[in-house]
């Protein structure tokens, strides 16, 4: 028995498909089928049931496959030991990231992180809350950086910052103006907003109360995970989008000007790195932290008058 084919059946377990997992662990499917059969000869059981889709762990496997997580768990412990002892950072980390706030999130730190941390390798994946949260709980993923609160009890958030929502208002729109809006002057006819999955959309519907409002029926329903793409349509179309602080750092003069901001306190999400509870790679993370944090524009972490804007 090795911890590789604890690895392998922790994969197995996760992606129920054999050629999901070997590609999840850089490894060719039949090396990592072989690997399996000879754990399951060794302990003489059958972990998995393979004549379904997807195939299933037996009783017995799924209880050896919780027991495998623990023991792999306790052996990065002893990883973290030693690297800790020679004061040294190494490793990986699976980080998931939500796409409205990775084009504009990663770029302030990554490469620095990279050039500071060369022993550490990172494996980034764009991905919508729901999937990073089952992410994490499988194990297919370290981080997650996304808003929350989640209200997931084996979670833990770790919070980086806030950021305040800012109106994003075509010249054609009633409130361009107004110097400062509340959440009541935007037109839900007039609204784009990212597609269904995406907690931004949720935030955008909570903030200007759609959710209670059954009445609305829009002309036009259009899907998209871009915030790019909304600023597009409001610039080309017509109409009002949300955006995130963040999103609007980079912007040119003229684009700026087509910024609405709200009245005190402004409204904001919560930014946070989100792991499992007993997540083993503390050093790792903690380093991380640290980069993100000491590049944040002043903008964000300044002291304001915020409310947060919850996504459930």
């Amino acid at each position: 028995m090795t911890l590789i084919q604890l690895e392998y059946i922790i994969a197995l377990d996760s992606f129920r498909h054999f050629g999901k997992a070997a590609i999840h662990c850089n490894i060719a499917q039949p090396s990592l089928s072989l690997q399996v059969q000879k754990l399951e000869e060794e302990l003489k059981t059958t972990i998995f049931v393979r004549n379904c889709t997807p195939i299933i762990p037996t009783e017995t496997g799924a209880i050896l496959i919780e027991q495998a997580k623990k023991i792999v768990a306790e052996a990065s412990v002893m990883q973290q030991l030693v690297q800790q002892q020679k004061n040294s950072v190494e490793g990986h980390l699976k980080i998931g990231i939500i796409p409205t706030l990775a084009p504009y999130f990663l770029p302030l730190f990554l490469f620095d992180f990279i050039k500071k941390y060369p022993a550490v390798k990172l494996y980034i994946s764009e991905l919508t809350t729901e999937k990073i949260i089952k992410r994490l709980n499988n194990g297919s993923l370290d981080v997650g950086m996304l808003a929350t609160p989640l209200a997931h009890s084996e979670l833990t958030e770790d919070v980086l910052f806030n950021e305040e929502f800012v109106a994003y208002v075509s010249k054609k729109e009633k409130i361009f103006s107004k110097k400062y809006i509340l959440p009541a002057d935007i037109d839900p006819n007039r609204l784009w907003l990212a597609e269904e999955g995406h907690c931004l959309r949720t935030q955008t519907m909570n903030l200007c109360e759609l959710q209670k409002n059954s009445t609305i029926e829009k002309h036009l329903e259009y899907e998209t995970g871009s915030i790019e793409t909304l600023k597009n349509m409001v610039e080309k179309i017509g109409g009002i989008t949300l955006l995130s602080e963040l999103a609007t750092m980079d912007m040119s003069v003229g684009k700026k000007a087509m910024l609405r901001y709200f009245k005190n306190p402004a409204p904001s999400r919560e930014i946070s790195m989100v792991t499992i509870k007993g997540f083993v790679k503390t050093r790792l993370t903690g380093v991380l932290r640290d980069c993100i944090t000491s590049h944040l524009p002043m903008e964000v972490t300044k002291k304001k008058t915020r409310v947060r804007v919850d996504i459930i």
